[in-house]
């Protein structure tokens, strides 16, 4: 480990035992549909700064609104945090392919609103993905994505004047967090959620963003588990941010 690697390492080791006392453990059913108890550590803050944001993501830790947690589910490890490198990301063949097959797509850069369109466009997406659901497009932005923590937007991704994919991102100067993505689902067959990672990675490249957070990769979850395609990556094991293998796979 290089010394600037043990330094980030032993930050980050910090930060429980200083802010230990402000979180309380909620349990509630499993959020990604395991048959387990959930757990989760959190703690809500009416302020923060990006550093300070910065060292809970590099703990392993998401963002709700203006709650920080993370998972401390009994005798279950599947949640792991995973995030890049974007400048050392290799793309594989499937990622390329992705990434050709959309070059008529647009991405431009906005505040996080609760437009007319962006709301039917996140109601028809939960519908979709989550038929059994009871939160509402409205629901996510005023519990889930807006925040008074983090410097919030958006990236809406269009075909002419078509929205099809809105990116609920949090952003900094060193690291960017994707909190959520949701599409249209009638443009599945464009891989939207590995369009919206590349776009993330060359965003961060053209801005030297160093980081970019994805939150968990859950093997057992198929929704969860294609954010491990993206190589390099570093998932937060037993603490530690490990780097996993450099050779893209479908090559």
């Amino acid at each position: 480990m290089t010394l600037r690697g043990q330094r980030d390492n032993a930050r980050e080791l910090r930060i429980d035992s200083e802010l230990e006392q402000y979180f309380v453990d909620i349990s509630v059913g499993c959020p990604y549909g395991l048959e387990r108890l959930a757990v989760y550590h959190q703690a809500v803050f009416a302020s923060m700064g990006d550093e300070q944001l910065g060292m809970f993501l590099a703990n392993g830790y998401r963002r709700n609104g203006n709650c920080i947690y993370a998972m401390r589910c009994p005798d279950c490890s599947a949640c792991v945090p995973i995030r890049l490198k974007p400048a050392d990301f290799i793309p594989n063949r499937n990622q390329r392919r992705t990434w050709k097959k959309n070059a008529e797509v647009t991405a431009g850069i906005a505040p996080l609103r609760m437009s007319r369109e962006n709301l039917d466009l996140l109601d028809n997406h939960l519908r979709t993905r989550f038929p059994e659901g009871k939160s509402s497009a409205e629901d996510y932005y005023t519990g889930f994505f807006i925040s008074a923590i983090s410097r919030c937007f958006e990236i809406r991704y269009r075909v002419a004047d078509k929205l099809i994919g809105v990116a609920i991102v949090d952003g900094s100067a060193d690291w960017l967090n994707a909190v959520y993505f949701y599409f249209d689902p009638a443009e599945a067959w464009r891989s939207p959620g590995t369009l919206n990672i590349l776009h993330l990675i060359h965003f961060c490249r053209r801005h030297a963003i160093e980081h970019l957070y994805l939150g968990y990769v859950i093997k057992e979850v198929q929704a969860m588990r294609y954010k491990a395609s993206f190589k390099p990556h570093e998932l937060l094991l037993n603490g530690r941010w490990h780097t996993g293998s450099r050779r893209p796979e479908g090559r």
